[in-house]
């Protein structure tokens, strides 16, 4: 693996420029936007309620904001397709509006608890119909909310970020208490749209009834989808892969943490800022890694990551061992079980846990593994196909473009032998 190369843009941050850009007042023009069917859903679903989206080029959209109250009702339910942050932040922005909406999205998103957002949301006064705590969801208009605080009993910048938005709407003031740090994508991008967010002793609260601007944002390139190309060039003997602009917020960069300390050779040779988001270019070498117990503290700044690190375990000495993410269970699919199930199939010996595993590094022979549908684990298997004995055959990709348009050329470009049958289409 060698060269540079620059991925697609933050998939969360992308999200966050379409719903904030929309109820600002002016126009906000957006760089390196993410054009993966994940943030076109929520663009589309913006479009639906009245807003005016144009897409001027490769990663570029510009919107014209209708203000905190412009929002329309939608004759139809909003389809999310497969995007769990849009239909849990939108459900937070809605809950505020004088109109109904009803929030859908496919199989995987369906099974997905949305009793997270469902439940503080009514605390503030919303009213949201769901079968069952899951989509879809009809979230009642015209009910005034009022500011709650709130102590998240599981750390997730999900729900943190729709009770925010929520707050934008609310008499008072909203706090929301993490019992450890997530993502601070939405507390920086409303800060970047002219809104006041305190944090106060591990409580971070917003005014209700502020209003936003337009904006100028140039999105990061994506720490989660540079994270395969992080462990591909890790595990590749003589590799020698820069990555380009990639975001390094704080709250996101468990990835290289956890890396490092298995003994992975990650760099940064060049460090700025776009907006309010750090960036860099990262340089990744070849280095033998070594299993490790994986810090309890870095589990939510790596949430999305693990699948790839999973596979950076299989390819370690030694033992490596993850406590405290049961949140895995709840993803787009149970990421713990999908991944147990793939590595036991390419000879490598993991033992699930209810909130992690236990695995040992060894010899990863071909074999052919599923997917679930799930980008993250589809993009995985790819990687440990690099250290593989034979092929690795991975089956029901179609989502990655979900969040890595583009994946399987870049891959290729980089020096990965990676190829798609048309019985198995990415």
């Amino acid at each position: 693996m060698s060269g540079r190369v620059r991925v697609p843009g933050d998939k969360s941050i992308s999200h966050r420029a379409i719903m904030l850009g929309a109820i600002a007042e002016g126009r906000s023009e957006i760089s390196g936007f993410l054009e993966g069917g994940d943030c076109l859903a929520t663009l589309g679903a913006f479009r639906s309620m009245g807003v005016e989206i144009e897409r001027q080029g490769p990663g570029r959209v510009s919107i014209d904001g209708v203000g905190r109250e412009g929002l329309s009702g939608c004759a139809h339910p909003l389809d999310l397709g497969n995007a769990g942050t849009g239909m849990r932040l939108l459900a937070g922005l809605l809950a505020g509006q004088r109109f109904d909406s009803t929030l859908s999205g496919d199989a995987s998103l369906s099974g997905r608890p949305m009793g997270r957002v469902i439940d503080p949301l009514s605390m503030m006064g919303a009213r949201i119909d769901a079968d069952g705590g899951h989509a879809p969801l009809t979230i009642r208009g015209g009910r005034q909310l009022i500011g709650i605080r709130y102590a998240l009993p599981v750390a997730s910048a999900q729900v943190k970020s729709c009770l925010l938005l929520a707050g934008l709407y609310a008499a008072g003031q909203t706090c929301v208490c993490e019992p450890m740090p997530t993502r601070d994508h939405t507390e920086q991008m409303l800060r970047s749209f002219g809104a006041e967010v305190l944090i106060r002793d591990d409580w971070i609260c917003i005014q209700g009834g502020q209003l936003l601007h337009g904006v100028e944002m140039d999105v990061p390139a994506d720490i989660s989808s540079a994270a395969f190309f992080m462990v591909a060039a890790s595990i590749t003997p003589g590799s020698d892969l820069v990555l380009e602009h990639v975001g390094m917020n704080p709250t996101r960069t468990g990835v290289i943490e956890i890396l490092r300390m298995m003994g992975a050779n990650i760099t940064v040779e060049r460090d700025g800022m776009a907006g309010n988001e750090p960036v860099a270019d990262l340089r990744v070498r070849y280095a033998p890694l070594t299993g490790i117990h994986i810090p309890e503290s870095l589990v939510p700044l790596a949430i999305d990551e693990f699948p790839v690190i999973f596979i950076a375990a299989a390819c370690a000495e030694g033992e490596t061992e993850l406590t405290g993410a049961a949140e895995l269970r709840v993803k787009e699919s149970d990421r713990i079980k999908a991944m147990v199930d793939g590595l036991t199939e390419l000879g490598i010996g993991a033992v699930p846990r209810v909130d992690g595993l236990v695995m040992r590094g060894g010899k990863l022979t071909g074999g052919r593994v599923r997917s679930h549908a799930d980008h993250r684990i589809a993009m995985a298997f790819t990687v440990a196909g690099l250290a593989a004995t034979g092929a690795v055959d991975i089956l029901d990709c179609a989502n990655v473009d979900t969040s890595f348009p583009g994946y399987v050329d870049l891959a290729v470009a980089a020096g990965m032998r990676l190829s798609v049958s048309r019985d198995n289409p990415v």
